[in-house]
């Protein structure tokens, strides 16, 4: 908590980064391959009321809203497990990027990443 009662804005942005790990980068998934090399091109986050650690555990529901050839948007939506019908705390969204961390550059999704990925796109 910061010096306000509430989670603080840095600790709601590793809270995301947590979520999306267990998400998307699960031993043996088919997006397994994307943890060896991906990296957050761009960070958007909204709070729309405040979390304290009374309000926990939370609720994290996130989904791709965009898949394209070399890059993906999770959309995130958190709030307080206990009252999941509430509307959202904090809304945020990371575009995901693969990246060939040999070559040093971004890399296009493989089909099986694209194959897994796409169960979750909605728009």
């Amino acid at each position: 908590m910061d010096a306000y009662g509430h989670v603080n804005n840095a600790r709601v942005v590793t809270l995301l980064e947590e979520a999306r790990v267990i998400w998307l980068f699960q031993p043996g998934s088919p997006t397994e391959e994307m943890a060896k090399g991906s990296v957050v091109a761009d960070l958007h986050v909204r709070y729309r009321s405040q979390l304290t650690h009374l309000d926990g555990p939370l609720e994290v529901l996130m989904w791709i809203s965009r898949l394209r050839a070399a890059d993906a948007v999770v959309q995130y939506e958190v709030r307080p497990a206990a009252d999941a019908a509430a509307a959202p705390s904090v809304t945020a969204s990371t575009q995901m990027v693969p990246f060939d961390m040999v070559a040093q550059r971004p890399r296009r999704f493989s089909a099986q990443e694209r194959e897994s990925l796409q169960v979750h796109v909605r728009g």
